[in-house]
């Protein structure tokens, strides 16, 4: 792989983690998460939540909840946005077994509720599968 793609985890709002390739700069980032972006890390492994600095401001939709080690939520990234490696100087590509455990981690879609001045966080159930059409008539339609 090229020094100047990373391979990340994009995760957006209502969806499953994708494995995508992006270029190694700010625009491409920018691009990414729709706008200014922030960085954090909240976790103790070499990786960084790349944000849209402006997402909650701009309304964007919440995505997912932050939790710290007791699983109690300290805050929720709003819009579309990407897990990336940390390298020496710069953001960098997920080893797979960093790609494998964030994916994990944010697989569900979550769904956020306001109640009073709580936030509620629900995971978003998968879509059950879609029934394949019949190729056979069924009994009824025989009749």
């Amino acid at each position: 792989m090229e020094e100047n793609t990373l391979s990340v985890l994009k995760i957006a709002p209502g969806q499953h983690p994708q494995q995508v390739e992006i270029d190694n700069d700010l625009k491409a980032l920018q691009q990414a998460v729709g706008g200014s972006i922030g960085a954090s890390y909240p976790f103790a492994d070499p990786v960084a939540i790349v944000y849209n600095d402006d997402g909650k401001l701009m309304g964007l939709p919440l995505n997912r909840a932050l939790r710290d080690e007791n699983g109690e939520m300290y805050d929720a990234v709003a819009g579309t946005f990407l897990v990336v490696g940390l390298g020496e100087k710069d953001f960098a590509s997920l080893t797979p077994e960093m790609a494998q455990k964030y994916e994990q981690l944010f697989h569900q879609p979550e769904a956020f509720l306001k109640l009073g001045n709580r936030l509620l966080v629900l995971p978003v159930p998968d879509e059950p599968p879609t029934e394949k059409p019949r190729t056979k008539p069924t009994a009824e339609q025989d009749r």
